[in-house]
């Protein structure tokens, strides 16, 4: 998703953690990016034992100033779940890592969950959600933990009972998994004030370092350096992908087998010039019409082809010609028209070109609901009906902060017994406002795709989409893919689509499609 401190972003958002939308009086939580920081010479690894004990461990300031004890020891507990019909055992560890400074200072602690199974030559996935200020809870939940909590689909509400039962899309078949909260999500927290933190923490490149190095760390306190590799990014941790990918093979010596980009926020460059360039409206016009198709039910991938070859094609050269051709613009209106099933004054008055925001106000107008960017088939009561621009937040956002978070704190302070103090932050409201913009963050992460995919010709990489996302939508990653060179073998970095939006997942048969296709990279020799 577009991030909250890129005002040429600021249109259009997407999931992993959060980001402003401008135009709101009430300014909601959007996906895209997160916080960090550790330089290369120092951080977790290096006096782990120590900082593990619990005298040891620092005390910090809670977000209301007062001062939290240590965080207690690494905690375990044993489980099981069922996967293909087979009882899995597993342990569960709640734990942190220490972040050092260039002298060895402890300056912030970074909590993770990790779900490990007995046996020889078992690979690991390090997971991400995205932001700046989302925790892992959303992949860990959501979409490939062993457990599962029902949350982001159509009719889902903040209060409903937050049931944590077996995941049947589950990775732990296949691979080890630890999912990481960055500083200033879930319970991770930096121990120096907010003005060092954001320098340390809240920017694109000391977050890639940080976060980094918390893998390599985490493997060398494990003895999990020979393991297999893999990382998982879902929205702005789809951003991170890459740029860690390729930071480890060339800085810190870790070499990834794999890489899944779930609903990446992968180039903003395709969404930054909204005036002359056709590939903003290129990039949403699919997803929109998608969304059309699933209310018909006629979304499959036959109906979606002709619509992506259109954008591609007729649309985009019509674009460009703007008032030169008065007669290709009122085709292309009318196509519009038709593949949306929009009002066609709404849309002759857009030009063709459909603003993600105004779209998810527009259709469901008569109803007096709004669309998520998330999935625009996932709708909520406009309570501010008559305003000129929308005044509350997201659908998808607002309901699932609630669910995810009491099925964290209650799994990680109960079930596996890691009794800590502090607020656990699902989203965080301020990590994203002291997020900071780094000069290449406009850049996104696809030059560093090209590159880990280049230095390893072993490395396979799956980028995974919901037709319907707005916040991240499937074309940005279609149309930067096809310009990669082939490099061997072009079956090494694939997108692919599945039914619903940026937490497609949600879905069961959407869950069930990824989890086969991911599987399959890490079956791949």
């Amino acid at each position: 998703m577009p991030l909250g401190t890129l005002p040429a972003m600021a249109r259009r958002v997407s999931l992993g953690a959060f980001v402003r939308e401008e135009r709101y009086v009430r300014k909601p939580l959007q996906t895209a990016l997160l916080a960090a920081l550790v330089l290369t010479g120092f951080s977790t690894s290096t006096l782990a034992a120590d900082s593990h004990k619990p005298a040891a461990s620092p005390n910090a300031a809670s977000s209301d100033g007062f001062q939290l004890p240590p965080f207690p020891a690494d905690a375990h507990v044993t489980q099981s779940t069922t996967v293909d019909g087979k009882t899995l055992k597993y342990t569960v560890t709640v734990g942190s890592l220490p972040v050092r400074d260039e002298k060895g200072k402890i300056t912030g602690q970074v909590v993770f969950t990790a779900y490990t199974v007995d046996g020889k030559d078992r690979p690991v996935t390090f997971a991400l959600n995205g932001g700046p200020g989302a925790s892992s809870v959303y992949l860990n939940f959501g979409a490939i933990g062993p457990k599962k909590v029902d949350f982001g689909v159509e009719g889902d509400t903040p209060s409903q009972r937050p049931t944590l039962h077996d995941n049947p899309g589950t990775w732990l078949g296949f691979t080890d998994l630890v999912f990481i909260d960055p500083i200033g999500t879930g319970y991770s927290r930096a121990l120096v004030d907010d003005k060092q933190a954001t320098k340390d923490f809240y920017s694109t490149d000391v977050d890639i370092k940080y976060l980094s190095r918390i893998m390599y760390d985490w493997l060398v306190k494990n003895g999990r350096m020979d393991s297999r590799k893999y990382y998982v990014g879902e929205s702005y941790g789809g951003f991170r992908g890459p740029r860690i990918t390729e930071y480890l093979q060339t800085q810190l010596g870790v070499a990834m087998s794999g890489v899944t980009l779930i609903s990446p926020y992968l180039d903003p460059g395709a969404w930054s010039d909204n005036t002359i360039s056709p590939l903003p409206w290129m990039t949403t016009l699919p997803s929109i019409a998608a969304a059309h198709l699933e209310r018909e039910g006629k979304l499959n991938a036959a109906n979606m082809a002709p619509i992506i070859a259109y954008t591609r094609g007729e649309y985009a050269s019509t674009l460009m010609k703007g008032r030169s051709d008065p007669a290709a613009t009122e085709a292309m209106i009318k196509k519009v028209t038709e593949l949306t099933g929009l009002d066609p004054v709404f849309v002759k008055r857009s030009g063709g070109r459909l603003d993600t925001q105004a779209y998810l106000r527009e259709v469901y107008r008569a109803e007096g609901k709004l669309g998520s960017r998330y999935d625009s088939n996932v709708t909520a009561w406009d309570p501010f009906p008559y305003a000129p621009h929308q005044e509350t937040g997201d659908p998808i956002l607002n309901g699932i902060i609630a669910p995810t978070t009491t099925a964290m704190v209650n799994f990680v302070t109960r079930t596996v017994g890691w009794k800590v103090e502090g607020r656990y932050n699902a989203l965080s409201y301020k990590v994203n406002r002291l997020w900071h913009e780094d000069n290449d963050a406009r850049d996104g992460s696809v030059s560093q795709l090209r590159q880990a995919v280049a230095n390893d010709s072993n490395l396979r990489v799956l980028i995974a989409h919901g037709w319907d996302d707005l916040s991240c939508p499937f074309m940005v990653s279609v149309l930067a893919v096809d310009q990669m060179p082939a490099m061997g073998d072009p079956t090494r970095v694939q997108v692919k689509e599945y039914p619903g939006g940026h937490m497609f997942y949600a879905r069961p048969d959407s869950q069930a499609l990824l989890t086969a296709d991911v599987k399959k990279l890490y079956d791949a020799k």
